[in-house]
């Protein structure tokens, strides 16, 4: 009964294919959230999949219905051993994008998993099935290993995620008493990099608006009223070029962080960015001066076009035209002040006189910032738990670039929130040929084992 051996039992299921196999079973179910007609596989994903894979081990499972019409439901799993013992609570997703099996190379199929050298691929391999998972596994082999977990394990799984997580702020504010945790240790989205482990501290925010100018209704001819007409197009333009200047730094003070602050510029410090595509330049006068790419991309706010359209691109006419649209974006941290966004917006388009400029928010794709305190106590252990296992320290991100709902759990449960990804930036999430790699997946496997032993060990845990 050792740390050593909860590893050894969790890897010999991935040497095995005991893994490989569970993993097949939970790919093979077409969890598509954003398909409708996909509700009863989101349902039996949960009932027919993950509630008897946990029932063994002693968990209690309910589905909870969405709270959200069109929403996928959720698994609330319970393993009490002591209510005086330390509580973990973990998060996965059973939900997936499309598959489009028609985009994925010869050979390949969303469906079932293909094992192609180091490279499993199937939906959901890597978004967010084959990280669950992992998680399961571990716990599993810890259970095996010791007898019991020596904490109280909950885990939530939702199948609503890749829909902007409907209803879940609901649930976890009504079910926040049997969901109460010490800590929330998750893993979702990429490492940095696919040789080192990760440990996020949060997530990035992000909130997106229409930008939108209507000036008259349809087009008017372009030789008799072109330079008489006012332009939605070039006016949308003009406004637009107000936000950043030519080199894309933002000129609304208050999208802002008044600082980074040190604990966070301190983790920062030693991160290096590598997008490992030559195709991807990143131009240092690019965005905010005097800010490296880690402190741009992990510490302030960032803006982008996401579309812009005027008249009919696929088939332009001769007119002036009569509207003008433009879909944006903000990107942000827990040092911004997020409800300043948009009015700071309106004051600063009227102040340069884009008043005719109609500003909307995309309510379906705001997702708020959260950022555990780094210096908080269950950060360095988990840390340490880490480090033990693979023999190098983890890189500590103070919040991911993406989006997580790490500040729905930290806020309706006040526990801090802790992720472990074991992905890498090449998987191909959301897109073909998604896929997980092996030898990291082994990996993941013996970090999440080794932290759930250590929490099981009185001695040096936080308390």
């Amino acid at each position: 009964m050792s740390r050593e051996g909860a590893i050894a039992r969790v890897r010999a299921g991935f040497d095995d294919g005991t893994f490989l196999d569970t993993l097949r079973c939970r790919v093979a179910i077409p969890t598509e959230s954003q398909e409708p007609e996909r509700l009863p596989d989101l349902r039996r994903y949960l009932t027919d999949e993950i509630a008897p894979s946990l029932a063994p081990s002693g968990y209690d499972c309910t589905v909870v219905d969405n709270p959200v019409e069109g929403g996928g439901p959720f698994l609330i799993a319970s393993r009490i051993e002591d209510p005086a013992l330390p509580t973990l609570l973990t998060y996965g997703h059973g939900d997936v994008v499309r598959g489009i099996p028609e985009q994925w190379r010869e050979g390949l199929t969303p469906w079932d998993i293909t094992v192609e050298g180091d490279r499993w691929y199937g939906r959901g391999t890597a978004d967010n099935k084959g990280q669950h998972s992992i998680v399961i596994a571990a716990l599993e082999a810890v259970l095996a290993e010791r007898g019991h977990h020596g904490f109280n394990s909950k885990m939530l799984i939702e199948t609503s995620e890749e829909i902007g997580s409907p209803g879940l702020d609901a649930v976890l504010a009504q079910e926040a008493d049997r969901l109460a945790a010490d800590v929330l240790i998750a893993s979702d989205g990429p490492r940095m990099d696919p040789g080192r482990a990760d440990v996020k501290l949060g997530n990035r925010g992000g909130i997106a608006f229409d930008l939108r100018i209507s000036l008259r209704e349809g087009s008017r001819h372009s030789g008799h009223w072109g330079g008489v007409l006012e332009d939605p197009g070039i006016l949308l333009a003009q406004a637009l070029s107000t936000i950043t200047t030519p080199r894309g730094r933002i000129l609304i003070d208050d999208w802002l962080p008044k600082a980074i602050p040190d604990k966070v510029r301190a983790a920062l410090k030693d991160l290096r960015i590598d997008p490992k595509d030559p195709t991807l330049v990143m131009p240092d006068d690019w965005g905010e001066p005097g800010l490296s790419v880690a402190e741009k991309m992990y510490g302030w706010t960032s803006f982008i076009v996401l579309a812009m359209v005027t008249g009919r691109p696929e088939n332009p006419v001769n007119g002036v035209q009569p509207d003008a649209f433009a879909r944006c974006q903000l990107r942000f941290t827990a040092d911004a002040d997020h409800t300043r966004f948009l009015p700071a917006l309106r004051e600063h388009l009227d102040a340069h006189g884009f008043g005719m400029v109609e500003v909307t928010p995309v309510r379906e794709n705001y997702f708020p910032a959260w950022r555990t305190d780094p210096e908080n106590p269950w950060v360095d252990w988990t840390v340490a738990s880490v480090a033990r296992t693979t023999g190098t320290p983890p890189t500590v991100v103070p919040n991911s670039s993406g989006g997580l709902p790490s500040e729905l759990f930290g806020r309706n449960l006040g526990c801090p929130v802790l992720w472990i990804p074991h992905s890498y930036g090449g998987c191909r999430q959301h897109g073909p040929d998604e896929h997980l790699l092996a030898p990291l997946t082994r990996e993941a496997l013996s970090i999440m084992a080794g932290v759930f032993w250590d929490l099981g060990e009185p001695e040096g845990r936080p308390r």
